[in-house]
């Protein structure tokens, strides 16, 4: 089986979340023995459509434009049994990468129109490959999807043989969902593995697919301070992860997520202790983790049985995790209390994703 897999993601390799999924779409196809040619549609120069018709009429088959779409993707395209469209989902639907390309696989129509029942169509000119859709969004709802789907269900009818829709994208790179998330993928690569061997998606696979990886409060709550720390700081994302700059908490609940979402399960091995913050100041509350077994858990109020317990005024705390202050000379000045195990000021920085957000 020959497959084309066309990334229409403007994110380069580490970035794009289509292109993880995607890739482990491929590793399923090509364990299961197909032929796979990925192409990133950002590496490519393909002209929009300008609606000449002369594929139909001067030179049927063949676009006027003399571009890669022309010379290499439309022929791979018509020469392949599966195409997979991987694009990220824009103001829910395809990007313009992908709808340029879509757009551009007219000459595949003959010009004649035919009706079959109440539909009206233009005939194959010759062999189309079947259609693979897969989509990644942000938002947390399978729903956002609805409208991609429907213009793909549409267009390619039964020609659409699997569609991978993949919400809450960005926790897919988080380490605290890791487990969760290389289930989904391996799901992805099973996803493969079936299309290649019966042209179908097993609902099962689907179920691994789409599973929940986070509590969307917590997600929503992390995702809020991200952006709010990104204007404030006049930052795009990957500039804040380049400067290795730390989104800023502003209230005791966006501290619980953050560190939620910034916890290492792997870094954190085996260990397991309760650790609570006190905090003083403008801004007061308490709340406190439990970590055990690769899994943290955050909690308002107070623990009877810390294993540290940090009191602390709750800007100054906001300070060490950005890096704006040194917790250790903070600690050394009395700006701030550690009583308990004082190894576990050590081990937060060790279980985090920040070197600063242990005091």
């Amino acid at each position: 089986m020959k497959v084309l897999a066309i990334n229409s993601s403007p994110r380069i390799t580490g970035q794009s979340k289509t292109e993880l999924l995607m890739s482990h779409l491929v590793s399923g196809m090509e364990a299961a023995g197909a032929q796979v040619d990925v192409v990133h549609l950002r590496t490519k120069k393909v002209r929009n459509c300008i609606g000449c018709f002369t594929c139909w009429t001067k030179t049927p088959g063949r676009c006027i434009h003399q571009d890669d779409m022309t010379g290499e993707l439309f022929p791979k395209f018509i020469a392949s049994n599966l195409a997979v469209l991987a694009t990220p989902l824009y103001h829910f639907t395809m990007n313009a990468s992908m709808k340029a390309f879509v757009e551009r696989t007219l000459p595949v129509l003959e010009p004649t129109l035919v009706r079959k029942g109440d539909i009206t169509y233009h005939p194959l000119r010759g062999p189309h490959p079947g259609i693979v859709a897969l989509s990644v969004a942000g938002f947390p709802e399978i729903s956002v999807f609805d409208q991609l789907s429907a213009h793909l269900r549409f267009m390619y009818k039964q020609g659409l043989l699997g569609e991978i829709y993949r919400p809450g994208a960005e926790a897919m790179v988080q380490p605290v969902f890791r487990k969760v998330c290389d289930d989904v993928l391996d799901a992805v690569s099973q996803a493969g593995k079936e299309l290649v061997k019966s042209l179908k998606i097993s609902p099962e696979t689907m179920e691994r697919i789409t599973q929940p990886i986070c509590d969307f409060e917590l997600m929503a709550r992390a995702s809020n301070i991200f952006w709010k720390t990104c204007i404030a700081q006049g930052v795009t994302p990957e500039e804040l992860k380049a400067k290795s700059l730390v989104p800023r908490p502003e209230s005791v609940e966006d501290f619980m997520g953050l560190m939620q979402m910034a916890f290492r399960p792997e870094l954190a091995g085996d260990v397991s202790a309760v650790i609570q913050f006190a905090f003083t100041g403008l801004l007061s509350g308490s709340c406190f983790f439990t970590i055990g077994d690769g899994v943290i858990d955050a909690s308002p109020g107070t623990s009877p049985l810390p294993a540290l317990t940090i009191e602390t005024p709750f800007d100054l705390w906001m300070d060490v995790l950005t890096g704006k202050a040194d917790g250790q000379k903070a600690f050394m000045d009395g700006k701030y209390r550690a009583t308990g195990d004082l190894t576990w000021l050590v081990r937060m920085k060790e279980m985090f994703g920040s070197s600063n957000v242990g005091g």
